[in-house]
């Protein structure tokens, strides 16, 4: 809790020095101030993780004070504290999207309680280099993260679906790092992002001269994730000859090196994810159905961010404060029409998309709250809703298709799962698209 800071608003300077004491006995850095105006302050100034404010302030009611809060830092959690409340004070406050009401005295229990329970309301993934974060109020996510803890010491496979741009990857991370294995490897591999002709060798890695460019023996990612988790990124785009190969290591797990002679044994948890409909790819003959009932004995579906619409304010916060620290800028939040424009959008790029537009609205943004205009800026209206960009239709429909997926992919900053959906084909296709207009332009 020494990492988290709280800001106190109460104008009676002895309680509040009473309370100080008590939050500095379990560990909490506590701030105070006197009244509404002056908290409002303390805010626009510095970064607090929780604000608990008296309701009966001068000037400025609790409600009041909730009230402007929510306009520029809508996800910050505010618990109000009353010692005479009455229930449609409570009710006005819920409403307004206070995170609890509570009566006074506050015991150092309830303190104890209250803190713990508001910080995990914010599930927080960190590597060892603080990299990976989940943050969510989402009740559907917080389940989602709590069966993911219990079951994370199970060496069963687990399927991971869900739309581009869900975090499937930072979920698969946070399983790993429940786990009885979190001291071991995790090792991440994105099935789309390979030729063909190189994933088996990456998959179960090489012996020297087992083919031309084989200079040296490689371990394979299954090999270097022994004892620990592999994630199979886009499992669905896994050639079909090789689905044959990682069955018959599921089922006797164990590998072969290309070119080798000596079995491998493994003791690997893995995690599998995908964005497509694979019940559908099973019917249309691209994935193996007996590959999929060994992937899928634990399965998740990740929510979409439109169906997370609460955490849109939690997210856009975590984000504007990231690229505060990456660009040296100190965007203090949203306007309300900005806030309320970023609930309204239909986010088919998810997370991930919102992570863009905020990262560029922060490096846009010419005063302390971002504006509605900062984060249309550069984007049309057919940005919006996701939908493909029109261009004027000349040339041969070979010459169209390249310049399709080449604006697609300037769109989507260079992604390859994000634009494939957009265009409407797999990344196998567009990757091989790519190929050919790569080995084109050489042989010109």
């Amino acid at each position: 809790m020494r990492s988290k800071k709280i800001l106190l608003v109460d104008s009676d300077a002895n309680e509040a020095a009473a309370l100080k004491r008590k939050f500095s006995r379990v560990g909490t850095q506590l701030c105070t101030a006197s009244d509404g105006q002056s908290a409002l302050d303390k805010l626009t100034q510095d970064q607090f993780n929780l604000v608990i404010a008296e309701m009966n302030l001068p000037q400025m009611s609790g409600i009041d004070l909730l009230r402007h809060i929510k306009e520029f830092k809508a996800c910050l959690p505010v618990i109000l504290v009353s010692a005479n409340a009455r229930v449609r004070d409570a009710v006005e406050a819920m409403k307004l999207g206070a995170h609890d009401f509570l009566l006074k005295p506050l015991t150092v229990e309830m303190i104890k309680l209250l803190t713990t329970q508001t910080f995990l309301r914010q599930p927080t993934l960190s590597s060892r280099n603080g990299r990976y974060k989940i943050i969510t109020h989402d009740t559907n996510m917080l389940q989602l993260l709590d069966q993911a803890k219990e079951i994370a010491n199970s060496r069963a496979s687990i399927f991971l679906q869900g739309e581009s741009g869900t975090g499937k990857e930072l979920f698969a991370r946070y399983i790993h790092r429940h786990s009885d294995r979190k001291d071991k490897p995790f090792i991440a591999l994105n099935c789309a992002a390979l030729p063909e002709t190189l994933l088996e060798s990456e998959l179960f890695g090489h012996e020297r001269g087992a083919f031309t460019g084989a200079t040296n023996r490689k371990k394979g990612k299954f090999e270097l994730a022994n004892h620990g988790s592999i994630l199979l990124d886009e499992i669905s785009e896994l050639d079909y000859a090789l689905q044959s190969k990682l069955l018959r290591v599921l089922q006797e797990k164990e590998i072969d090196r290309v070119g080798g002679t000596e079995t491998i044994p493994l003791d690997v948890r893995i995690i599998s994810t995908t964005n497509r409909d694979i019940e559908a790819e099973i019917a249309a003959g691209r994935f193996r159905e007996d590959l999929y009932y060994r992937l899928n004995v634990i399965p998740f579906h990740l929510p979409a961010l439109r169906e997370r619409q609460t955490d849109i304010p939690l997210l856009a916060d975590h984000f504007i404060h990231k690229y505060n620290q990456i660009e040296g800028k100190s965007v203090k939040g949203l306007t309300p029409e900005a806030l309320q424009s970023l609930s309204q959008r239909s986010w088919k790029g998810n997370i991930r998309e919102l992570e863009n537009r905020i990262e560029r609205a922060v490096l846009i943004c010419k005063s302390e709250l971002i504006q509605d205009q900062d984060i249309d800026m550069g984007v049309s209206s057919q940005d919006n809703q996701t939908a493909a960009d029109p261009f004027v239709p000349t040339g041969s429909l070979k010459e169209m298709e390249q310049r399709a997926i080449y604006h697609t992919l300037d769109r989507t900053d260079g992604n390859r799962t994000h634009a494939a959906e957009i265009l409407g084909i797999s990344v196998r296709t567009l990757r091989n698209k790519l190929n050919e207009y790569r080995e084109k332009m050489e042989a010109s």
